[in-house]
């Protein structure tokens, strides 16, 4: 095993948008490992796939130590794993609060805590965060799912002056409308409504997120950090 490869960590790899970061990343040369409850179908020499629950803390410790114990290093962490729920907050039970909650921001939190301990040791890491346009658009029946990311967006920054005394840098992506399970339960007139509040008016394609992401992680982006960049002209 080449040790001078890049490895990255990434959450929610079985589908959608997580599984296409992980193609990418495999595809160009780095060591990928994906992690998320259920199994992966994706086979490359350079994945390897974690099935694991990471809702509990113990669970994100066991995860990064897993990484350091096979490739002794862990320079990118890609939290991408995510649930929504819309709902009306009249009609919102404490349980789908605490379950949003949770693996929305409680997951990247605790992920970012262990990972950045491993990165210090090289004084090298980049982290980006997945937030959603439903933050600055303040989309009705999103209070809860636009709330957990808003605060991963707080982390976002908050994190960033943190860490970069460390060589790390830490920043969120806020895709468009994409083609995932969280939006295929959405009517259609209110994702197109959606899209008419933005710039640009399309849906985002697998290649607008891969542009972002690699702008974070490349070495020469080291005075990047603290940034939230949402997709599709949104502001």
């Amino acid at each position: 095993m080449n040790q001078d490869i890049r490895v990255v960590l990434i959450t929610g790899t079985s589908k959608g948008i997580g599984k296409g970061l992980a193609l990418h990343y495999c595809s160009n040369g780095y060591w990928v490992v994906g992690c998320s409850r259920n199994t992966s179908s994706i086979e490359h020499e350079n994945y390897t796939h974690i099935s694991i629950d990471l809702t509990s803390e113990k669970a994100s410790g066991q995860l990064i130590r897993s990484v350091l114990d096979k490739f002794g290093r862990l320079d990118v962490l890609i939290n991408n794993a995510g649930i929504a729920s819309m709902n009306h907050i009249i009609t919102t039970p404490e349980s789908t609060i605490e379950s949003v909650f949770r693996t929305n921001f409680f997951v990247p939190f605790l992920l970012t805590r262990e990972a950045s301990k491993a990165m210090s040791r090289k004084r090298y890491g980049r982290i980006i965060n997945f937030t959603t346009v439903a933050v600055p658009l303040n989309l009705e029946g999103e209070a809860v799912y636009a709330s957990s990311k808003a605060a991963l967006e707080s982390f976002t920054r908050i994190s960033a002056i943190e860490l970069a005394p460390l060589g790390i840098t830490v920043n969120a992506i806020g895709p468009a409308p994409f083609d995932t399970g969280l939006i295929r339960s959405v009517p259609s007139d209110k994702i197109d409504k959606l899209i008419e509040r933005q710039a640009i008016k399309r849906k985002a394609e697998m290649n607008d997120i891969l542009h972002v992401t690699d702008f974070f992680i490349n070495p020469a982006a080291e005075f990047i950090t603290g940034q939230i960049i949402y997709l599709g002209g949104v502001f």
